[in-house]
C-alpha cells in the first residue's frame, strides 16, 4: 500500500492525472530491479544446490539460456536447448533442429543428469520441462525400441548389431519388448486431452527423427534404460532419508528441477542487512534487466554484489562489465558498448547508471571434454573448436579468432566486428559483415556466395578451415551448412560440388546435413531465419546450375 501511496502521489503527467495502469507499470518497475533480481537467482539456486546434492552422481545441466543463471559454472557439466514454444497447447512439435543427442548419450553413461530452467508466468514449470523435454524422451525411445526390433527381426544381425547394441544376456530386457518403455510420461497438470493429442503425434514425430539421419544405433548402445522425465519444484516435498538411488530405477531419470517459486505476486524478503523484493524465474530474458551482465560474471563477483546492497548494485554491476569489456578488447574479441537508458521515472533509492554490455560469455562447462565429441579442441584458455567429422571445417566463436589455432591453415570469420589475427594474409582470411537475420533478412544470404568460394578454394588445396562468428551457435554453423551441403557428397566427402548438381535440394536433405553438423558442435543453435537464407541459397544454387 505504501508503494501505491508513493506513486499515486507524484505529480501528474502531461496527459493529466496518473492511470490506474501507469502506476501499477511504474511499482513494478520500482520492484523488478537489478538487486532484487540478483538477490532472486541466488535465493533459487540455493535451492537447486540443494536438489543437485541429492543425487551427486547425476551431472548437474542448465537449459539455455535462462538455466545457466542459476547454476553456478564450477559445477555445471553441461548445457542444452529445449524451447517452451516447442510445448505450447496446439504447438506440440519434436525438433530435428535441437536434437541434444549430447544430452542423452550424456545421460546413459552418467546414469540420467538434472536440468535447471525456470519461468516468470507464475507457474510451476515452464512448457519446456512440461511437454517439450517428455516428447523429447518419447520420441527417443520410440526410436530406440524401433531400432532393437527392426535388429533382432533381421535374424542375422542379433548376433552382429544387436550384440553390440544391447548388453550380453539383456536382449529381451532392453530389446522391444514390454520392458522398454516407450510411452508419453507427461505431469498431471497436463489435461488428457492434451496428452491424448501428443500421443497421437509420437509415431509421425518419431518417422521424422529417424528420416532426419541421427545416430540412432550410437543413442541405442548409449542408453541402457529408456529415458524417462521426473519434475521438482521449490513445492515439491521430498522426504529425506527415503531419497531414492538413481541407479535402483527402472529407467534414466531426466530430472527436471524448476529453480523458482510459482508465486504470481512478488514477495518481500529479508536478509541479514537488506530487504529486498523476490522476483520469480528472474534470470529469463536477461537483456530486459541484466545490463550487460552474463551468468559467468555474476557467479564471478556474487559475493561483492550482493553484499554490496542496492544502493550499489548498478555501479558494481557497470564497472564489472565495463572491465570485462575491456579485458576482451584488448584481445581483439567482440566487445560492443552501449548505454543503458534512464527510465521516465526513478528514484534516489533506485539509481539507473549507465552501464556497458558484452556479448561473449565464458565456458560454462568445466570439464566439456565430458560430452563432447573427440575431435573437439580446446585452446589454452578455454575456448572450444569443434571440428566437423573428416571434413577439414571447423566451428567456434570469434574469440578463438584473435589467438588464431596452431593446426588452421585459415579463417572464414563471419563477425566484422572482432580483429583479424595477427600474420593473416588475404589468402588465408576472409571476413564477411554477417548479421543476423533479425538485423537483415537478408545478409546471409548475400554473402553465402563468397563463403562457397573461399571455402571450395581453400578444400581443394587440402586447408583446414575455421569457420567462427561472435557467439559459434548461429551463423557459423549455417555457414557451414551451406558449404557441406553445395561442396560435399551424401559420405561426407568433398567432391568439389559434383554431388550437388545431381540430386534434389529438399529441407529433408538439409536437415540431415544440419543434423551431422550438430554431431560434432554440440552447441549448435541456428536460427530458423537463417536456416531459411541457407535453403533459399542452395534452391538458387541449384536453378543457375540447371540453366
Amino acid at each position: 500500500m505504501a508503494a501505491w501511496a508513493a506513486a499515486a502521489s507524484e505529480p501528474e503527467t502531461d496527459e493529466g492525472t496518473l492511470s490506474i495502469y501507469k502506476a501499477a507499470r511504474r511499482i513494478k518497475r520500482r520492484e523488478s530491479t537489478l538487486y532484487n533480481a540478483l538477490r532472486s537467482v541466488a535465493d533459487d539456486a540455493a535451492f537447486v544446490a540443494e536438489i543437485a546434492a541429492l543425487w551427486p552422481a547425476l551431472p548437474l545441466v542448465a537449459n539455455l539460456r535462462c538455466g545457466l543463471w542459476y547454476t553456478q559454472p564450477r559445477t555445471l557439466a553441461a548445457t542444452c536447448y529445449f524451447k517452451s514454444t516447442d510445448g505450447h497447447a496446439g504447438n506440440w512439435g519434436f525438433s530435428t533442429a535441437r536434437l541434444n543427442l549430447h544430452l542423452a548419450l550424456f545421460a546413459g553413461e552418467r546414469g540420467g543428469c538434472i536440468i535447471v530452467d525456470s519461468t516468470r508466468k507464475g507457474k510451476r514449470f515452464p512448457d519446456s520441462m512440461s511437454k517439450t523435454i517428455p516428447i523429447w524422451c518419447c520420441v527417443l525411445n520410440r526410436a530406440i525400441q524401433r531400432h532393437r526390433l527392426r535388429a533382432i527381426n533381421q535374424g542375422s544381425g542379433l548376433n552382429t548389431e544387436m550384440s553390440v547394441a544391447v548388453p550380453k544376456g539383456n536382449e529381451e530386457k532392453y530389446s522391444g519388448s514390454s520392458n522398454w518403455d516407450s510411452s508419453v510420461h507427461l505431469p498431471v497438470w497436463v489435461l488428457g486431452t492434451e496428452k491424448n493429442a501428443i500421443e497421437g503425434r509420437i509415431e509421425e514425430w518419431a518417422d521424422q527423427f529417424e528420416s532426419c539421419g541421427a545416430d540412432i544405433h550410437s543413442l541405442s548402445l548409449g542408453l541402457q534404460k529408456p529415458l524417462r522425465p521426473l519434475w521438482i519444484s521449490q513445492s515439491t516435498r521430498i522426504w529425506l532419508n527415503e531419497v531414492p538411488e538413481h541407479g535402483l530405477w527402472e529407467f534414466t531419470p531426466i530430472i527436471l528441477v524448476s529453480a523458482s517459486a510459482s508465486g504470481t505476486v512478488p514477495t518481500q524478503r529479508m536478509s541479514s542487512e537488506y530487504s529486498w523484493r523476490y522476483i520469480p524465474g528472474a534470470g529469463d530474458d536477461e537483456e530486459s534487466w541484466a545490463r550487460g551482465l552474463t551468468p559467468a560474471l555474476f557467479w564471478k563477483h556474487s559475493y561483492d554484489l550482493l553484499d554490496g546492497g542496492p544502493d550499489l548494485c548498478n555501479q558494481l554491476v557497470a564497472d564489472i562489465v565495463e572491465k570485462d569489456r575491456v579485458y576482451r578488447a584488448q584481445r581483439g574479441e567482440y566487445s560492443p558498448q552501449i548505454t543503458v537508458k534512464h527510465p521516465k521515472s526513478s528514484s534516489h533509492n533506485d539509481p539507473y547508471c549507465h552501464g556497458d554490455h558484452t556479448a561473449i560469455t565464458q565456458s560454462v562447462n568445466p570439464d566439456p571434454s565430458a560430452i563432447a565429441p573427440t575431435n573437439t579442441q580446446y585452446s589454452s584458455d578455454g575456448h572450444i573448436v569443434f571440428w566437423i567429422g573428416a571434413s577439414n571445417l571447423a566451428v567456434s566463436s570469434t574469440r578463438q579468432v584473435a589467438d588464431g589455432l596452431p593446426d588452421v591453415d585459415c579463417i572464414l570469420n563471419c563477425d566484422s566486428t572482432s580483429r583479424p589475427p595477427c600474420g593473416s594474409s588475404e589468402n588465408s582470411y576472409l571476413e564477411l559483415p554477417i548479421v543476423g537475420s533479425k538485423d537483415d533478412r537478408f545478409s546471409l544470404l548475400k554473402n553465402l556466395p563468397r563463403a562457397i568460394n573461399f571455402a571450395k578454394k581453400k578444400l581443394t588445396a587440402d586447408r583446414k578451415m575455421l569457420l567462427c562468428c561472435q557467439t559459434g551457435e548461429d551463423i557459423s554453423i549455417c555457414v557451414a551448412l551451406a558449404i557441406i551441403t553445395r561442396l560435399f557428397n551424401d559420405s561426407g566427402c568433398f567432391d568439389c560440388g559434383d554431388s550437388f548438381a545431381k540430386r534434389d535440394i529438399t529441407k529433408l536433405e538439409m536437415r540431415k546435413r544440419l543434423v551431422f553438423i550438430c554431431k560434432y558442435a554440440v552447441n549448435a543453435r541456428p536460427s530458423r531465419g537463417n536456416l531459411r537464407q541457407v535453403y533459399s541459397f542452395l534452391c538458387n544454387e541449384k536453378e543457375q546450375l540447371s540453366c
